[in-house]
């Protein structure tokens, strides 16, 4: 589906399927849980998700002449850390601008982690009191203005790299990835848990998953706590990349699907059972995941399960997207495990 589309690689390949066999017999044994890892996706600076995006965002870059990438994210932003990444593996300039998106306050919440990596890959760095939002921000419309004034050439990478216009092209491909290895392990999965925030991840994997019926089986786990907002992004984001793409069926609203209630306390906040299942996730299977994306998906991955949400002897696919390194700054909560 995407052989029109230039692509800079920048991943070491298809990412590796495992099954987490001790979690799911935690869990009952009724379903089967496996985890895509796309945490262990590229070399540069940990990896994860925005890494699989900028492979088709990065042509456009290049091509525009572009001498600095400029984002925006919060303070402990992933994708930001990713795009600091990116640009160095280029020989460009970062622009960051990182904005008060968590209410967590912790001694050293800005100087560990996504922030610390940026910030020794060279990045331009510039802090902004502002609260959490999914949309175009203000703050970054200013950097990239500034960046121009002073002669620069920027190349604009919205949070998340959601709404660029290929923003959802790698997780189509993502999709394309796992039939590829379905066919491979003589299995299909059922359905395909993933964290939604700023939505192109979601969006662009209902789009790769409709090509065979699978768009409503792509179940995103929200950890925005503004699920209208992020509900409609994702709508709007798959529809742009399915006429991209010519898919040749239309996205509908209701094949979005979001669970809502699992973002608690807050964007960026770790609730007591997002904890839990993160010291459950690694004390079964040694994998870890943080206190702001991959955490509140699993809580929402075990809790679904929990419930009966899925029938016995399904097939449930877990979309690691990375961003652990994010746990150092909230060390305070695991500081006795």
């Amino acid at each position: 589906m995407l052989e029109k589309f230039e692509r800079y690689p920048l991943t070491f390949g298809p990412t590796p399927i495992e099954k987490l066999s001790r979690l799911s017999e935690q869990l009952g044994g009724s379903v089967a849980i496996y985890a895509k890892r796309e945490d262990c996706n590229s070399g540069l600076a940990c990896g994860g998700n925005k890494i699989r995006k900028l492979e088709y965002i990065v042509p456009d870059a290049v091509a525009s002449n572009a001498d600095t990438l400029v984002t925006v994210g919060g303070v402990q932003s992933n994708h930001t850390r990713q795009v600091a990444a990116v640009a160095a593996k280029l020989g460009m300039k970062c622009r960051l601008v990182q904005e008060s998106w968590a209410p967590f306050q912790d001694a050293v919440y800005d100087r560990v982690g996504n922030i610390l990596m940026s910030r020794v890959m060279g990045a331009d760095i510039e802090f902004a009191d502002a609260g959490f939002d999914i949309g175009i921000r203000e703050s970054w419309r200013r950097a990239i203005a500034d960046v121009k004034a002073k002669g620069g050439k920027p190349y604009a990478i919205p949070a998340g790299a959601s709404v660029h216009k290929y923003g959802g092209l790698g997780y189509v491909g993502f999709a394309e990835e796992v039939r590829s290895q379905e066919a491979a392990m003589g299995i299909r999965f059922d359905y395909v848990i993933v964290c939604t925030v700023t939505g192109s991840t979601h969006a662009g994997m209902l789009v790769g998953f409709a090509k065979d019926g699978r768009a409503r089986k792509v179940i995103g786990i929200d950890a925005s706590a503004t699920p209208r907002r992020t509900r409609a992004q994702v709508l709007a984001i798959a529809r742009n990349t399915a006429a991209l793409i010519a898919l040749g069926r239309d996205i509908a609203a209701d094949d979005v699907i979001l669970k809502e209630t699992y973002a608690y306390p807050a964007y960026g906040v770790p609730s007591n059972e997002t904890n839990e299942a993160i010291r459950l996730c690694a004390r079964t299977e040694g994998m870890m995941t943080d206190p702001v994306y991959e955490g509140k998906s699993m809580q929402g991955l075990i809790d679904l399960v929990r419930k009966g949400f899925f029938p016995a002897g399904s097939k449930v696919l877990y979309a690691h997207l990375g961003g652990v390194p994010a746990i150092d700054a909230y060390s305070y909560f695991y500081k006795n495990g």
